[in-house]
């Protein structure tokens, strides 16, 4: 028998056991029930459950939930427009999210993979700073794929830097 403030009481009858937690006005709950002789424990059940629920909210509350935003390009597109669609994914890797860029072939353009995979080369060298290439470039049916993870240090750095913007408004 273990008491409420953790010391050990010895081996005692189960009856003596359920008296003394009635006296202190306790519960007693069975905590290793396949030892011998088992173990039990006095304890104030409710506070035990809700103690138990509140570390759950807390460790939710630390999650972290990762989001996969996605970009899709063409792979005869413009300059101007990849720096827009850049400056998108740059956006989505501050915000702490993965990217999953999408380069979709029409008709003949199937037959050049290669020019989607330069195109999706040069992206993730010129935003290296920002994330890291999670998954390969690799061609799926008729679109090439390729997941950006964003970079922990740089993503801490930035929040740290928008908290002391914070601070100084």
């Amino acid at each position: 028998m273990i008491s409420a403030n953790g010391e050990q009481m010895g081996v005692k009858h189960i009856r003596d056991a359920m008296d003394y937690a009635e006296r202190l006005d306790l519960d007693l709950v069975e905590v290793a029930p396949d030892a011998d002789p088992p173990v039990v424990r006095t304890l104030d059940y409710g506070k035990f459950k809700y103690q138990k629920e509140q570390a759950k909210k807390a460790a939710r509350k630390k999650q972290v939930n990762i989001n996969v935003r996605e970009i899709k390009l063409r792979p005869k597109i413009g300059d101007h427009d990849f720096e827009t669609k850049k400056s998108h994914v740059e956006r989505f890797l501050k915000g702490g999210d993965k990217v999953k860029v999408t380069i979709m072939f029409r008709g003949r353009e199937v037959q050049h993979p290669d020019l989607g995979e330069k195109l999706l080369r040069r992206l993730s060298e010129d935003l290296d700073e920002l994330g890291k290439i999670e998954s390969q470039p690799k061609l799926d049916g008729r679109n090439m794929i390729m997941v950006l993870a964003p970079k922990k240090e740089k993503e801490s750095q930035e929040a740290k830097e928008q908290r002391e913007q914070a601070a100084k408004n």
